[in-house]
């Protein structure tokens, strides 16, 4: 056969995609905390994006797909700049940075780092960057709308974010002050038969949202603020007949509204103001027959100028990994309740 025939089936001779990927790191004492203790947060990328990862002196060796090695380099460069920033690395952050890898593996290595990106929110005790895309989707919305939605299941950083968001805002003075309300009992907020005083009484409802305050603040700035009005910490029932300027205003747990109580705070903005409005459509408690005031005014408010709705499913879910679990596991039961429901519907008297 001549030397210089042409190969009948080229495609065998073109380079395989190299299967190891190699990571070089200037700061080996910066590399020991990417690894975690016992290369446990390694262990977790491993798992996570179902790559292997061999660590040796200042360099990392990234074996699987291209798709997973590339995810792979986001997460570690990601977490690697964090801690050139001085920001803890923790499971939670190695568990959002996978997340946010795998949703958008970018391959030109021109894709901004999560700590460097503008959805970082930064408050006196912590900063809080997101753990999903969803979660940098609703920061960037709670920025840039004047009402916001999110809607979704418990454990996506709903209420925690649009807190974290409305404190530092405070903080930055582009507001006098922040208003956190919350229907205080499921079923029409009646509190006469708890004992105590009216603080007393609602207080126990409104605990969530004091728990991400002084996740965010140090405790004596917490009790300034709400000793001068700065935070207001309120049952829904309380805003009736007021105008909020200046202000932030988160409404939480707002499928427990009604229509008339939705619509009561909604028309309560006033100049310079901002509203979050964060519930789970899936966890409506009112009484039966009840509708909810957040699933009205979603319906109404499509569309309308100045208004976003950031929707959250089970994938966003950062809590313990259990809770996500958990969670796909309700969000399957009802499916198949709604399934059977609607076949039950379907069949002929």
């Amino acid at each position: 056969m001549p030397k210089n025939q042409p190969n009948k089936n080229p495609s065998k001779t073109k380079p395989k995609d190299p299967e190891t990927t190699i990571l070089e790191f200037e700061d080996n004492h910066l590399l020991a905390q990417l690894v975690g203790e016992h290369d446990r947060y390694l262990a977790r990328i491993e798992q996570g994006l179902e790559v292997s990862v061999t660590s040796r002196g200042n360099k990392m060796a990234v074996s699987g797909s291209k798709h997973a090695r590339t995810a792979a380099k986001n997460v570690l460069m990601d977490l690697y700049k964090r801690l050139e920033k001085g920001l803890d690395v923790t499971e939670g952050e190695v568990d959002g940075a996978i997340r946010m890898a795998g949703d958008d593996p970018a391959s030109d290595g021109s894709r901004a780092s999560v700590a460097e990106s503008a959805s970082m929110i930064v408050t006196k005790r912590r900063r809080i960057t997101p753990r999903s895309t969803n979660q940098a989707y609703y920061v960037n919305s709670l920025r840039k709308h004047e009402l916001v939605f999110g809607l979704g299941p418990a454990g996506t950083g709903k209420t925690y974010l649009a807190v974290a968001n409305a404190v530092s805002m405070l903080i930055e003075n582009k507001v006098d002050r922040l208003i956190l309300a919350r229907p205080a009992v499921e079923a029409g907020e009646k509190l006469g038969f708890l004992p105590g005083d009216m603080r007393d009484k609602i207080d126990p409802y409104l605990r969530p949202l004091y728990d991400a305050l002084y996740d965010m603040l140090p405790a004596e700035e917490v009790v300034k603020r709400l000793e001068n009005g700065e935070i207001e910490v309120a049952a829904l029932a309380f805003m009736r007949g007021r105008t909020l300027s200046n202000a932030a205003i988160i409404l939480d747990e707002a499928q427990n509204t009604t229509p008339v109580q939705m619509k009561m705070l909604l028309t309560r903005m006033g100049e310079n103001s901002s509203m979050a409005v964060t519930g789970d459509l899936s966890q409506i408690d009112l009484p039966l027959g009840v509708r909810s005031g957040l699933h009205e005014a979603v319906k109404i408010l499509q569309g309308v100028k100045g208004v976003d709705f950031i929707n959250f499913g089970e994938s966003d879910v950062v809590r313990h990994p259990l809770v996500t679990r958990i969670v796909k596991a309700y969000g399957e039961h009802d499916r198949e309740k709604q399934l059977a429901l609607k076949s039950k519907n379907s069949k002929p008297d």
